[in-house]
């Protein structure tokens, strides 16, 4: 792996955004650079200590799912070359962490499955049976698997800012029946496919986050990133009980050590130390080893 990378400033191309994890370049009216940068954020504060290497893993496993889900749905990857845009120097330190997408319409929604009862969703459950609006048999545990995976939408916050649990009805209004049905649909299935993949190699997935677009053509498109330990919970199936808190593959060694902290979690996020920032890298690099090996 390079060199820890936080934040990129390119100088030939403007920057149009800048994310919890991603800078994003305008290459030209039809294409945008993706650089994923090794920040790392919880709690919806980015902190100030990269995890070196994680952009490129990142950028790794989405694109290994990119190509394995493109028989459900056409995604933002092109056949445009980087080295024919970057510098030497900047391919050299950002080649197996950036890709030249697509420029996309943005759907103001995130896609969100869940396939287990965990997180906000377990906080939802435990109030009132239900998650986001949607009703659950009675008597279900911690961690344990739903009858079947939900499709639980919400909106897009700016970053720093929380996303809101939203209801399927919203998103019609949002983008119309037909499109809101869509990415409902499309978002059931890729989860499906991959959490039995992944559950093969040992791995569950229990929730994940899809993000889409339409191109010029108003044909729907995934983009973003998609199925990664920053998008997705990941459990290891060999330490996976129902009823306890599994452990997973991304960033949970930094939220546990946030913890044990007397911070407000507002920014500016505090210093990781050393030896939780190597955890962390040596979790996603697990992830990628077990997903992707032949």
């Amino acid at each position: 792996m390079n060199q820890a990378v936080h934040q990129t400033n390119l100088k030939h191309f403007p920057l149009i955004a800048r994310g919890k994890v991603r800078d994003i370049y305008q290459i030209d009216d039809s294409h945008l650079l993706f650089v994923t940068t090794d920040r790392i954020s919880a709690f919806d504060v980015i902190m100030p200590d990269p995890v070196p290497g994680k952009g490129e893993i990142l950028t790794q496993i989405s694109n290994f799912w990119f190509h394995k889900s493109k028989q459900l749905i056409n995604n933002h990857l092109t056949d445009v070359t980087l080295a024919d845009y970057l510098s030497d120097e900047e391919f050299e330190l950002l080649k197996n962490r950036s890709i030249i997408v697509k420029k996309l319409k943005p759907l103001p929604v995130e896609a969100i499955v869940r396939g287990y009862i965990i997180g906000s969703g377990w906080k939802d459950y435990q109030a009132n049976g239900a998650i986001c609006g949607i009703k659950l048999p009675t008597g279900l545990q911690l961690a344990e698997q739903l009858p079947e995976a939900i499709y639980t939408p919400s909106s897009k916050a700016d970053v720093g800012d929380h996303d809101i649990n939203i209801s399927y009805e919203e998103t019609v209004n949002l983008i119309g029946r037909e499109l809101a049905e869509q990415v409902r649909d499309v978002s059931l299935s890729l989860y499906k496919m991959a959490a039995e993949y992944a559950l093969k190699r040992g791995i569950i997935i229990a929730d994940t986050k899809f993000e889409f677009g339409l191109d010029e053509n108003n044909q729907l498109v995934l983009s973003d990133e998609v199925l990664t330990p920053d998008s997705s919970r990941f459990w290891p199936l060999d330490e996976y009980q129902i009823g306890e808190n599994p452990v997973s593959f991304d960033k949970q060694f930094i939220r546990d050590y946030l913890e044990t902290l007397n911070w407000n979690k507002t920014a500016p996020g505090p210093t990781i130390p050393e030896e939780v920032i190597k955890k962390t890298q040596q979790k996603y690099l697990e992830a990628f080893d077990i997903l992707t090996a032949e």
